[in-house]
């Protein structure tokens, strides 16, 4: 712990230093103030733990291993890369068993312990493509896309042959609205694995994202506007929340911004006042539910044929 303060002190020291030289912008000053309080915060030091110093600061030390490196990569004649470990058949086994946990907990949707499981097999046999591929999938459970990102590339990285790796990455890309590249990876999981349904499918609705731009008559992400107001039940049901007297006198006062309900002129519209419009909202939304359950019904469908589907990605090998 002593060794972490010391690295928490000497990190908090660069960002006091970037903050006196730097030559930031005044928001870039302002981050840099809230991420030396989170750190100082974090690991309990401040700029008064002279104790915590080291006889070099960190971008000497940066410098230092840098040198150390070019060194060697000349020595070398490239770029020097660790010898690989090849682990012991006891440590292949034991991740093999941690796997077969990480995948337990999938079923289980317990995806952090499986994120757990995963990563600790991956520490025992690190040229395991699989133990990657399975994390990433964990991670997309928990929505974190990037994470997910990182360990396909790892599993492209150690086996560039295998689908599921491209498939999921696609399936990542698509979550963080990165369709051109959501689109490259699925196309190799196709040539990969030419009758998975599960990429054709995310293919077209990646291909189709990228093709989609907002419009008057359609809204992002191909959501059918002009059919919605062409629709009579929808209509009549809109048609009866802005006869509503209370609904007029809030979107009156919201547009000419005069002395209203909505507050002074000039204002924002007060607390009670948006809690009122939400509410008109809200039950425009019950009263489209209770007299045409179809409707909401299509609505709901027009949403879920938008959304890649992971489908045979949740199996875990």
């Amino acid at each position: 712990m002593a060794d972490q303060k010391r690295l928490a002190y000497s990190i908090i020291q660069f960002l006091h230093d970037q903050l006196q030289n730097g030559g930031l912008s005044p928001d870039a000053q302002e981050s840099l103030e809230v991420a030396i309080q989170c750190l100082e915060t974090a690991f309990g030091v401040s700029m008064e733990d002279q104790g915590l110093s080291v006889s070099q600061t960190l971008p000497e030390i940066f410098e230092a291993a840098v040198g150390k490196v070019s060194k060697c990569s000349k020595m070398l004649g490239g770029v020097p890369s660790p010898a690989p470990v090849t682990p012991s058949e006891d440590d292949i086994a034991e991740a093999e068993r941690l796997k077969t946990e990480g995948n337990e907990q999938m079923k289980a949707e317990n995806f952090e312990a499986a994120v757990s499981f995963y990563g600790k097999a991956i520490e025992l046999n690190p040229s395991n493509a699989v133990y990657f591929c399975n994390r990433a999938a964990a991670y997309s459970k928990l929505g974190n896309y990037a994470g997910a990102v990182r360990d396909c590339e790892r599993a492209i990285g150690i086996d560039p042959n295998y689908s599921k790796a491209y498939g999921r990455m696609g399936l990542a890309l698509s979550s963080l609205n990165k369709h051109t590249e959501a689109v490259v990876y699925y196309k190799k999981a196709l040539e990969l694995d030419p009758e998975n349904d599960t990429y054709k499918s995310n293919l077209k609705i990646a291909e189709q994202k990228m093709k989609e731009t907002p419009s008057p008559t359609g809204g992002p992400g191909g959501f059918d506007l002009a059919g919605l107001l062409n629709n009579p039940g929808f209509m009549s049901m809109a048609s009866n929340l802005m006869n509503n007297p209370q609904v007029q006198q809030l979107m009156s006062g919201m547009i000419s911004g005069g002395h209203n309900t909505m507050g002074a002129a000039g204002t924002s519209p007060s607390t009670n006042d948006l809690a009122s419009l939400i509410q008109a909202g809200q039950q425009f939304a019950q009263q489209m539910q209770q007299q045409n359950p179809e409707l909401i019904e299509q609505l709901r469908s027009q949403i879920r044929s938008r959304t890649p589907s992971a489908s045979n990605e949740d199996q875990q090998e």
